[in-house]
């Protein structure tokens, strides 16, 4: 499944309508299935919103399934507003996880030549994120070198501490993409915080597909383009540390809890990596996609 966050975009809607947050489904064909009203309508108990469904677990999926079962009536996406899927508890970012990303920051962010023996592990709060279509704030008092990290996003959907590797991916409830904004000088200078972890710099969505529909998270085409133009282009197969390892590592010492997000790391292409380095600017778009997810597409806007 196709799971995702939405506010009403029809204009005839009402105003009340608009803008509460529901929980939806994309279905084949552009179009969203409104779970929030099907639930009402069937006399069914479902959570409100994408947080609480992971939370609630297999019982709260198996009526999901069982509402978009038959022919239910759908919404086309152009008319809905799609939001951030959920506001996660906690965001773990991973740098250097993958090896010619390794050799650029190296070349041009001043980080070590080897390649790292267990993963690099940062966090970034829930009030970076932004969904869809949300902006990307570029603050030229606080950064001139924004630039952009297109990176799968997996979603835990049950507890983990000291997971064993072999059993990690059980833990997983979906995937989705997040867009790991960077400011590049201000992690030059100490503030690793600013550097990742200001309000929008954490792009994530357009959905979360269930865990069942990818089977194996490292065989999926990534890439990120800007104005239209690629910059990266790249395969989860090639990450250091794949999604099982991430999750043995990180709940060796940290619960990962339901809703919780792990950025994966960045492939090569970025703008600091870039012969001249190129940075993002007020007025740019970005553009992530992930294969079997979609795309992410947000515009950078002045936020002086």
């Amino acid at each position: 499944m196709h799971l995702l966050t939405f506010r009403i975009a029809d204009p005839a809607a009402t105003a009340e309508a608009a803008a509460a947050p529901r929980l939806g489904a994309r279905l084949d064909g552009d179009r969203v299935a409104d779970l929030t009203a099907l639930a009402s309508a069937a006399g069914v108990r479902l959570p409100p919103d994408l947080l609480g469904l992971i939370r609630a677990g297999e019982p709260a999926l198996a009526v999901v399934r069982e509402l978009l079962a038959g022919s239910p009536a759908t919404r086309p996406l152009a008319e809905v507003s799609l939001c951030a899927p959920l506001r996660p508890g906690k965001i773990v970012g991973v740098g250097l996880n993958y090896v010619e990303h390794v050799a650029e920051s190296h070349r041009t962010l001043e980080t070590d030549r080897e390649l790292p023996d267990r993963p690099v592990l940062f966090g970034k709060p829930s009030t970076a994120v932004t969904g869809p279509g949300g902006p990307i704030p570029h603050n030229a008092d606080l950064t001139k070198q924004l630039d952009w990290e297109c990176e799968l996003a997996v979603v835990i959907g049950a507890p983990a501490f000291r997971v064993a590797e072999a059993e990690a991916l059980r833990h997983v409830f979906g995937y989705s993409i997040v867009n790991d904004i960077s400011a590049r000088d201000q992690r030059r200078s100490g503030q690793w915080f600013f550097s990742k972890g200001q309000d929008g710099y954490a792009p994530f969505g357009p959905v979360v597909v269930t865990a069942d529909e990818i089977p194996d998270p490292q065989r999926l085409d990534l890439s990120l383009k800007v104005n239209g133009e690629p910059r990266q282009d790249s395969n989860t197969r090639h990450m250091l540390f794949g999604v099982a390892r991430l999750i043995a590592d990180i709940s060796s010492g940290v619960t990962l809890e339901p809703g919780d997000v792990i950025a994966t790391g960045s492939p090569s292409g970025v703008g600091a990596g870039m012969v001249p380095p190129q940075f993002l600017q007020p007025g740019d778009l970005v553009e992530a996609t992930i294969e079997r997810i979609g795309t992410l597409a947000n515009p950078v806007v002045d936020a002086r």
